[in-house]
């Protein structure tokens, strides 16, 4: 269909609202598991959601949340997402891949942090329900992961004011 047509022109303003909309839904994501958010987490995904990431595979929203480090209050994470590419392939349904970086820090064993940091790119499918769009499939490929201890006080403070 021509983009020069009055149909082709609401497609193609329809398709960017729906990348927009979905880039919306991966910023939630990145938020809610940094800021330890449950129950916005939660909403991000379809109940029959898959989640896969370090060889490990997660199905159901449910099963997805009980087993993420938002419910581990001795694990900080800060999460950023890059470059992405959003396909949309259906009129209700998408696909995109994001570029990551996350930066995951344990709580102090034995006086030592362990610290984690890692590269690669999310792949994800979504779906659009009832007018919104959802978190259908997500597999977490890692590039690269830096591992390293450090001393418990080693240059790291969390921001006093800020409760997870």
């Amino acid at each position: 269909m021509s983009i020069s047509t009055g149909e082709g022109v609401r497609e193609a303003v329809s398709q960017l609202r729906d990348i927009e909309e979905i880039k919306r839904l991966k910023a939630r994501y990145f938020r809610s598991v940094d800021t330890k958010d449950v129950a916005t987490f939660r909403d991000l995904f379809t109940e029959d959601a898959t989640f896969e990431a370090l060889g490990r595979v997660r199905r159901g929203r449910d099963e997805i949340v009980a087993q993420s480090s938002l419910v581990d209050p001795g694990v900080r994470t800060v999460h950023h997402g890059h470059m992405p590419e959003i396909e949309i392939t259906g009129p209700t349904t998408a696909r995109g891949i994001w570029a990551m970086l996350d930066d995951v820090v344990f709580e102090p064993v034995d006086g030592r942090r362990r610290r984690a940091r890692g590269y690669g790119h999310y792949h994800e499918e979504y779906v659009k329900r009832d007018g919104r769009w959802y978190i259908a499939t997500l597999s977490l490929t890692r590039l690269r992961i830096e591992r390293r201890e450090e001393p418990a006080d080693g240059g790291w403070t969390p921001d006093p004011g800020h409760q997870p």
